[in-house]
């Protein structure tokens, strides 16, 4: 696994779990790696949550190996730079968001000055709510207190379960830049989200878990194939057959690999008297193809 320093963010083989008779998690391994976003997607009950609190050290894994940041999750210190967002939170309504985070700083042991937790609450968009007692904050404000407790410790891994569930469209559109922030800062995150679109939008790679086991897995490149060139066209004459013969070609719509120089081809379709009418990218959405993985594997 070499050094703390230069291991995978997290490192998990056969992971396996059972709950009395039903198997939640069976034979799961995975890495994701430093400045890497992972996307973890599947049906209720596919065993996503499992996997994380195995990975954390909150449920035992009937057998399997977890190492976090190059320790075995075993060791506490292995958690020592880790932010982790439950699916389910409930915070001490009679503190404030400050509080909060105080409270939580010095359960993980470490040394947080009242401007690093200023900072925090800034970058989730709590800034002017600070003194503000939790029991009158919406549940989306306490998702965002719940993002910030994750990221207070300045942590190397943050781990998210469902991390915007209760927030609206601009605090979804927040918590995107929060995770390209994070991995251009060589954070390393593990999102659990039920958002196709948000894990679409940020994640490096996507991890598909169908009963308990991995159906799918790699780069969105991968997962979705290379991405193609629509071209809706009319006219098209004998001299512009020679231009077209690589497409696929259906009720005048046009289909390639997408080429390296679009407005040439255009320009050179156009020139050839051939009327375009629309040029589109196209590529399976990551939706189409969890559905087609999870009808697969039914």
């Amino acid at each position: 696994m070499g050094t703390v320093t230069d291991s995978p963010a997290v490192w998990a083989s056969h992971l396996r779990k059972r709950y009395k008779r039903r198997t939640a998690v069976d034979g799961v391994s995975f890495t994701v790696g430093r400045g890497e976003v992972l996307g973890l997607l599947g049906p209720n009950g596919a065993g996503k949550t499992s996997v994380i609190k195995m990975m954390l050290g909150l449920v035992r894994p009937d057998a399997g190996e977890v190492m976090l940041l190059g320790r075995p999750h075993t060791d506490p210190r292995s958690r020592e730079r880790v932010g982790y967002l439950p699916e389910l939170f409930r915070y001490q309504p009679w503190l404030s968001a400050d509080e909060v985070l105080r409270l939580h700083v010095r359960l993980a042991g470490v040394t947080i000055g009242d401007r690093d937790r200023r900072e925090t609450l800034s970058l989730v968009g709590l800034a002017d709510r600070a003194a503000d007692r939790v029991g009158g904050f919406s549940k989306g404000m306490q998702q965002r207190l719940g993002l910030a407790v994750a990221l207070v410790a300045r942590p190397d891994l943050v781990v998210l379960d469902e991390p915007t569930s209760a927030l609206d469209p601009l605090g979804r559109a927040d918590v995107r830049d929060l995770l390209l922030s994070l991995k251009d800062r060589g954070v390393a995150v593990l999102l659990n989200s039920h958002l196709i679109g948000e894990v679409e939008r940020v994640c490096d790679r996507v991890m598909i878990l169908d009963h308990g086991r991995v159906a799918a897995s790699g780069t969105l490149a991968e997962l979705l194939g290379r991405r193609s060139l629509r071209l809706t066209l009319s006219e098209v004459g004998a001299e512009a057959a020679a231009v077209l013969s690589p497409f696929t070609a259906e009720d005048g719509v046009y289909t390639v690999a997408m080429p390296a120089d679009v407005p040439t081809l255009v320009a050179d379709l156009v020139g050839r008297g051939v009327r375009v009418h629309a040029v589109e990218p196209a590529r399976m959405s990551l939706e189409e193809r969890l559905l087609e993985v999870l009808r697969e594997k039914s």
